[in-house]
C-alpha cells in the first residue's frame, strides 16, 4: 500500500493535525464508537478539539490516539483530498 504525503489538516475552529497520520474518519453515532471513544479517555489517549461544541467526526491517528472534532466527517475528507490533490501538482 503506497503511503500518501500530505500535510497538516484543519478540523475545526483553530484545530489542525497531521493529515499523514489519519487511519480513520468515522461518524460519533454507534455504541461501539462510544465504547471505544471512553476506553481511549480511560488510557488518556483522547484529543478533544470540539471547542465545547458537538463532536461529528471521530478521527483515529496511528498513534492510537483519537481525536474528536466539531465538523462533519466529509469536510474533514474533503480538506484532506485537497491537500493529496495540491501535493500531487507540485
Amino acid at each position: 500500500m503506497e503511503e500518501i504525503a500530505c500535510g497538516f489538516i484543519n478540523i475545526g475552529y483553530g484545530n489542525i493535525i497531521s493529515g499523514s497520520r489519519i487511519i480513520s474518519i468515522i461518524t460519533p453515532g454507534a455504541a461501539p464508537i462510544k465504547r471505544l471513544i471512553q476506553e481511549a479517555k480511560d488510557k488518556s489517549l483522547v484529543i478533544d478539539a470540539t471547542s465545547g461544541r458537538k463532536t461529528r467526526a471521530i478521527i483515529i491517528m496511528d498513534t492510537g490516539h483519537i481525536v474528536l472534532s466539531a465538523v462533519q466527517p466529509e469536510t474533514v475528507v474533503n480538506r484532506l483530498n485537497k491537500d493529496v490533490f495540491e501535493k500531487g501538482d507540485e
